[in-house]
């Protein structure tokens, strides 16, 4: 009795492709739940009339995915809108200014690294300067006068993102940031919770000082549950693809209740959903969550249950890169 696709493994050659490797030898545990991923991705998400939200979370961006893979996503318009942590746009725009990450251990003295101003993002070291220089960056460029009413996070990072595309260009540099390909792009891209970051940060610093910069998290609200609705009333699809989890996923995911619950919307949930994280379902949190788990709020549309979703746990995230 044939229970599925018959397990037929062959040696991996050299040479193979990517698109080989993923079909033809990722075959069970998570292998497998990553090679639904990428075949949902390939096969249904990546069509016209889908709109593909992104989120991103956890320390993603030190590492370089960002201009690796999402950079390459959106140019592609593979990508229509993104949620990610302050975080991952604030260490992304380093390598835009010219510093330098370095690639070490995690078994190092942190007091040693400390007394010696170094920061560490588990086996990621560099200067502290990175950051004073990082943050004096940001604060020229919010203290501009187009910088001085309440905005989206998405407008205030399309307007960052003339500054880091500018600088990217002064340096003659290959490197190219989120902000600054997300703003050539037209692509919104928001922060979920934009205190909670050093973006924030400096933001809340300058408030200070008569700075009036402000963040409209209402807008954003609104604009993230105007940007699913229309896909879906224009007889479109909706797509989350969630890299990590946090603050991003649910903020892309309640959309949905959004539209349903408080606006009284008639909906079902998005079409379709792919999570890669590291985070299990058995301890409560959002991050673990299923898109199973998420069909009882509304989120997913039930009926695209279990073909139109795949959920990775404790994969290596720059794999699908």
């Amino acid at each position: 009795m044939a229970y599925g696709v018959k397990l037929d493994p062959t040696p991996i050659a050299a040479g193979l492709s990517v698109r080989d490797l993923v079909d033809k030898h990722l075959y069970a545990y998570n292998a497998a739940r990553l090679r639904e991923a990428c075949q949902l991705f390939a096969q249904k998400i990546a069509q016209p009339d889908v709109t593909i939200g992104v989120t991103l979370s956890g320390a993603l961006t030190p590492t370089g995915l960002g201009t690796a893979a999402i950079v390459p996503l959106i140019r592609a318009g593979l990508v229509d809108w993104i949620v990610s942590t302050g975080a991952n746009l604030y260490h992304d725009m380093h390598r835009s200014l010219g510093f330098e990450l370095f690639g070490s251990t995690p078994f190092v003295n942190d007091m040693d690294l400390r007394e010696r101003n170094i920061i560490r993002i588990y086996d990621i070291l560099f200067d502290q300067d990175v950051l004073l220089k990082s943050d004096e960056f940001l604060r020229q460029c919010i203290a501009g006068p187009e910088f001085q009413r309440p905005m989206s996070t998405a407008e205030l990072h399309y307007l960052l993102g003339r500054y880091t595309q500018a600088r990217e260009r002064a340096l003659g540099t290959s490197y190219v940031s989120l902000l600054t390909a997300a703003h050539e792009a037209g692509v919104p891209l928001y922060t979920s919770s934009p205190g909670d970051s050093t973006i924030g940060m400096n933001v809340a610093a300058m408030a200070l000082s008569g700075n009036k910069l402000r963040f409209d998290v209402e807008a954003d609200v609104n604009e993230t549950t105007a940007i699913v609705h229309r896909a879906k009333k224009r007889g479109g699809k909706s797509a989350v693809v969630i890299f990590g989890g946090g603050s991003p996923k649910n903020f892309i995911l309640q959309t949905e209740p959004q539209l349903q619950e408080i606006m009284g919307i008639a909906e079902k949930g998005h079409d379709y959903f792919i999570q890669f994280t590291d985070a299990r379902p058995d301890t409560g949190g959002l991050s673990g969550a299923t898109p199973s788990e998420a069909v009882t709020w509304g989120k997913v549309d039930p009926d695209r249950l279990p073909d139109r979703s795949a959920f990775t746990t404790a994969t290596p995230i720059p794999i699908p890169t």
